[in-house]
């Protein structure tokens, strides 16, 4: 062997390292993470939409006969449009950062007190009806001033005044549902309908659509969500936060106390308990709403949607013969659920 030869063989260059697959090393490739974030971001825009899209399809297999028809539709748009109201009003102080526990409550007090308005005091439909949904209004006000200018955080003052409005409910009934002494004109409300179109589902309708310019093409609506995205750059911006947060409070007591009236006159009694329910219900909607064609965000029509997807799972539960049991262990998970794709789209939104 030459010298030549065995000099280059010493100084030859050493064999590159290979690089590993990422499924070696324990990293994700770019292009997985990529594919993970779309994913991900699609679930937080549209999750709820595939949800619902989900059941519908399900449960039209199942039960063609029954589910899949006009009139079941039909029936699930009207019996959602009392919950959906609620939820919208609920929408609103979301939409600024803060929560609402007290909203069931409400309903379930303004509904009964009304009623015994009507038939004890003898007040004439339309004074009864104003009297207590501006009391709502009170309420409302009350929840946005403990939260605002006491500083008392809003998931302990709306807790505390739901709390204080269940003690008048039963101070003022005893505990005792208050039948109506005259239905028929005060009932016709619910369930009376114009063209063909319930009650219910036309009023369901204006709420939504007053709410949806208040939030959207209104000076308030823009600093309440601004005042969601960061309560201090709004305040710096020359926002009144504390007025703000005030009137997103009491508006969702507002529609708490309109969903109270319609329960009212739905059942033609008062009912101690009977807006109990809307509080998980309306916190169930409106998250699993902040995952309908937004990334995370709280909004009026996303709510509705969020609405939908709670009612067409009990109903379809209902058709297949479920135990009543389920429809609870559904609306949970369906809370979770919800609040992690929330989050999932506006974590995904920010980065």
């Amino acid at each position: 062997m030459s010298a030549d030869h065995s000099l280059r063989e010493t100084h030859a260059p050493a064999e590159a390292p290979r690089v590993l697959p990422s499924t070696q090393t324990g990293y994700a490739s770019p292009n997985a993470r990529q594919r993970r974030a779309l994913l991900m971001r699609l679930l937080g825009t549209y999750g709820t939409i595939i949800v619902l899209a989900s059941m519908l399809g399900i449960f039209s297999v199942l039960e063609p006969g029954t589910f899949a028809t006009i009139g079941n539709f039909r029936n699930i748009v009207n019996d959602i449009a009392i919950g959906t109201i609620v939820a919208a009003g609920l929408t609103v102080p979301l939409v600024a950062g803060d929560f609402d526990l007290s909203i069931g409550y409400v309903a379930s007090f303004c509904g009964l007190l009304l009623v015994g308005l009507l038939s004890s005091s003898g007040l004439p439909i339309l004074p009864a009806i104003f009297l207590v949904v501006g009391l709502g209004t009170v309420i409302g006000i009350v929840n946005g001033i403990v939260v605002s200018k006491i500083g008392v955080n809003a998931f302990i003052a709306t807790l505390g005044t739901g709390t204080i409005v269940v003690g008048l409910n039963y101070a003022y009934s005893g505990g005792i549902p208050l039948q109506l002494t005259q239905s028929r004109e005060f009932t016709n409300i619910a369930i009376g309908r114009i063209a063909g179109v319930p009650h219910l589902v036309i009023i369901m309708a204006v709420v939504l659509a007053l709410l949806w310019v208040i939030l959207n093409r209104t000076v308030q609506g823009q600093h309440i969500k601004a005042i969601g995205v960061s309560p201090e750059s709004a305040r710096r911006a020359g926002v009144a936060v504390d007025r703000s947060r005030i009137v997103a409070f009491a508006i969702a007591s507002t529609c708490a106390a309109i969903g109270g009236v319609l329960m009212a006159s739905n059942l033609g009694s008062g009912q101690v308990t009977a807006g109990d329910s809307f509080m998980l219900t309306s916190f169930s909607a409106a998250f699993l709403g902040s995952a309908a064609l937004r990334e995370g965000q709280f909004h009026i029509l996303g709510t509705l949607i969020g609405v939908l997807t709670v009612a067409v799972g009990n109903n379809g539960l209902a058709m297949i013969g479920a135990p009543i049991f389920t429809q609870f262990l559904f609306t949970g998970c369906l809370l979770v659920v919800a609040v992690a794709l929330g989050g999932i789209g506006r974590r995904y939104a920010r980065g």
